[in-house]
């Protein structure tokens, strides 16, 4: 039985808007100590600048509470932090795996994953995932073991 797999959406654009956060943070601060310092309008300017990382602390914290884990037969994807969402799918059940990327995506290799089981009416989406053709590809045949999936 092959181990267990978490699948998370991608981080990339979470480590890159941390670098331009911290870079613009720089960017004020120094501008602030070398040229405005003087100006009273600007005084609470070096307090109130780091409040721009409150972007990606948010967008981690959504990232660290979503994430779908592949244990066995099922698949259970989990959002939310305070309040959490749970939703269990028989892998046996599974119909179809659709893969979603636009020209950006394929450009950083993400996508979002659409997963249609027999019997239910909507659709699980794992948005913006890496390599998701592979993990598409890792569903089928964890979904239906003895097949694999076809190359491109």
């Amino acid at each position: 039985m092959p181990d267990d797999l978490t699948i998370r959406p991608t981080a990339k654009f979470l480590k890159a808007g941390v670098v331009v956060t911290a870079l613009v943070f720089l960017g004020l601060e120094i501008a602030y100590f070398a040229y405005w310092r003087g100006i009273e309008t600007l005084t609470l300017l070096p307090l109130v600048v780091p409040l721009i990382f409150v972007w990606p602390l948010a967008r981690w914290l959504r990232w660290r509470s979503t994430r779908a884990i592949i244990s066995g037969d099922r698949l259970r994807y989990e959002s939310g932090l305070a309040g959490k969402s749970t939703r269990t799918i028989q892998l046996t059940k599974l119909q179809d795996v659709r893969v979603d990327q636009g020209l950006f995506d394929r450009m950083f290799n993400i996508g979002d994953i659409s997963l249609e089981t027999s019997g239910e009416t909507s659709r699980l989406t794992i948005p913006k995932v890496d390599r998701p053709q592979q993990v598409a590809d890792e569903l089928l045949n964890r979904s239906h073991p003895g097949t694999t999936a076809a190359a491109p």
